[in-house]
């Protein structure tokens, strides 16, 4: 994962039937979408090849809409991106922020967002690259609206964005496993703005950022610890085949620092990942090793966040 580049503190929504809370979620989604529409100006013209990949993936899948589980149909759209380079900062190469659309080179955030936008497009029966980009757009930046500022660059700000769009839940029951809590302090971004060109010399960029960040601040989220991460007949039931597992860190200043999707294989819960190890071939992988085996080597990081997504037309 780009360290940054990811993800206010959940806004709750007030206590809503099940009908209007959906209708909420519906609205502000469509709303993100037609921003994402009104400003596809804005997008980077992609390669003949990224469209060609999307709509033929898409062709594909949408057949299997009926015939597969939404564990399985995400498992599906994750793997298919296997083998995939890793490559970091794919969308910080312009002087002005466009929607970049890449399936060519990954890091572990790009990775994250590319399957989603797959599988929100195979959710609601869109076939075109045009559907894809809107989607991209609706995922990335806060509310669907293009901008630097608005680009969702901290795990909590994509995850606490996406869920009051309805797009994603994030799960932070039962206790056990949730048994540890994570104090929010993300100010990375505005303390290093001289190592981000889109920031180094656009000061109101940086103020803009620091509100947000300073908003955040102080959001207590629960998370998984390291250790509770064995092959259990607990965590087997908390956490399912597609969840997007993003890893906390106590690293000073950030959130997380990787992301990717849970796979249970018979030794334990593994991650579907853009790596950016050599060991891992640098690219996109389904590691051999189990999720334990890896953090357990990692003292910086503590644990994991867990989030499902919302696909309500897939059975």
């Amino acid at each position: 994962m780009r360290t940054i580049r990811f993800f206010l503190p959940l806004a709750m929504l007030a206590l809503l039937s099940v009908g209007n809370a959906t209708t909420t979620r519906t609205v502000r989604h469509a709303s993100a979408l037609a921003a994402a529409k009104h400003s596809q100006q804005g997008t980077e013209k992609a390669p003949s090849s990224d469209a060609d990949r999307i709509e033929r993936l898409l062709a594909d899948l949408l057949p299997l809409r009926s015939k597969l589980s939404k564990e399985d149909m995400i498992l599906k759209v994750a793997r298919h991106f296997i083998g995939i380079p890793y490559v970091a900062h794919t969308l910080d190469r312009n002087s002005e922020e466009t929607l970049v659309v890449n399936t060519r080179e990954m890091d572990c955030t790009t990775y994250l967002e590319n399957v989603i936008a797959v599988l929100l497009c195979v959710d609601r029966n869109q076939s075109r690259f045009s559907d894809f980009t809107r989607m991209l757009q609706s995922i990335r930046y806060r509310q669907g609206h293009l901008s630097y500022e608005n680009r969702l660059h901290y795990y909590q700000w994509w995850v606490t964005d996406n869920q009051q769009m309805g797009l994603v839940k994030e799960i932070e029951t039962p206790n056990p496993p949730f048994t540890a809590t994570q104090r929010l302090k993300i100010n990375y971004m505005s303390e290093n703005y001289k190592s981000y060109d889109m920031l180094r010399n656009h000061p109101k960029r940086v103020a803009a950022l620091k509100k947000i960040e300073d908003q955040t601040n102080g959001t207590v989220v629960r998370y998984i610890p390291k250790s509770q991460l064995t092959n259990t007949a607990l965590l087997r039931k908390v956490v399912r085949n597609g969840d997007i597992i993003a890893i906390t860190t106590n690293k000073r200043n950030l959130d997380t620092t990787h992301l990717g999707f849970a796979v249970w294989h018979s030794d334990g819960l593994h991650l579907l990942n853009a790596s950016s190890l050599k060991k891992n071939g640098r690219q996109v992988v389904e590691p051999k090793e189990t999720l334990y085996q890896y953090l357990m080597q990692r003292q910086q990081n503590p644990g994991i966040r867990v989030a499902r997504l919302i696909l309500d037309n897939l059975c």
